[in-house]
């Protein structure tokens, strides 16, 4: 889902389970501002045609940005833009073509620091969560050539009750239609690398945590937590949004997002 335009260049990535789609409110408006908005799926999500037990690893879960990250025109940076598990792929992005991101955006998601691994953050939220917190949400191991790996599907009480409360009735019905199997890749080594994130690459982009102040998965003081974690960052607010920030408050978001733009074009 590309957006045309000139302007500032924008890359959105989901979260788990999610797919391109759940931008749509975001990309429209952003295109309406004059700027252009690519919104990709990952592996095996929204429309992409790969089944999850077929995509191997994280970097081919990842492989839709990391393309077109390289694709990108040397003399044009981008602003990338990670929700929740889509924090991981971006920084993976930034480690690779630092000299191509302005900033990066992480919209109430993990973000991982430098010099530790990147599943730290999920480790975290894990952690925290109380039994029975997941709901009618489902977990199935999949077998794949690489061995068994977790996967997930949400349940629509807890879609309802935690990621899109303040959300309109009909984006819950439309991830409820949309939504297919994601899988964290915890199994995946390159969750386990501390070498992976390096201070030379990844960072010395740009980064800034949009705190989703109704987020009622990944609360606000979980998402100070994460900050808190990972040093450096600068902190944007958005009230009254839920985990789904780019459904509940996209008017908002976007904001959010030209001024970060703006901010960092030429840094």
């Amino acid at each position: 889902m590309e957006g045309g335009g000139g302007g500032k260049h924008f890359i959105l990535v989901h979260g788990l389970a999610h797919g391109a789609w759940c931008w749509y409110k975001v990309v429209a408006r952003l295109r309406a501002a004059g700027h252009r908005a690519t919104a990709l799926d990952m592996a095996a999500s929204g429309v992409h045609p790969a089944r999850l037990h077929e995509v191997p690893s994280f970097e081919e879960y990842s492989r839709p940005l990391l393309d077109a990250v390289a694709a990108a025109p040397g003399d044009e940076r981008l602003v990338l833009v990670g929700h929740s598990l889509g924090g991981l792929n971006i920084a993976l992005a930034m480690e690779r073509f630092p000299s191509k991101v302005a900033a990066a955006v992480f919209l109430a998601a993990s973000m991982p620091r430098a010099g530790s691994h990147m599943g730290i953050t999920i480790e975290e939220f894990m952690r925290t969560v109380k039994p029975g917190f997941f709901m009618d949400s489902k977990t199935m191991v999949l077998n794949t050539e690489q061995g068994p790996r977790t996967a997930f599907l949400f349940g629509p009480n807890l879609l309802a009750a935690k990621l899109y409360d303040q959300s309109p009735a009909e984006d819950l019905e439309l991830a409820k239609l949309l939504l297919r199997p994601g899988s964290q890749f915890m199994e995946d080594p390159m969750m386990k690398d501390e070498t992976l994130l390096t201070d030379g690459n990844y960072g010395s982009v740009k980064r800034v945590f949009v705190i989703a102040k109704a987020d009622s998965s990944s609360t606000e003081e979980m998402q100070r937590r994460i900050v808190d974690l990972s040093p450096g960052a600068e902190v944007e607010e958005i009230a009254g949004a839920d985990h789904m920030a780019m459904l509940s408050k996209p008017t908002e978001l976007c904001d959010v997002l030209v001024k970060i733009a703006n901010k960092y074009e030429y840094n």
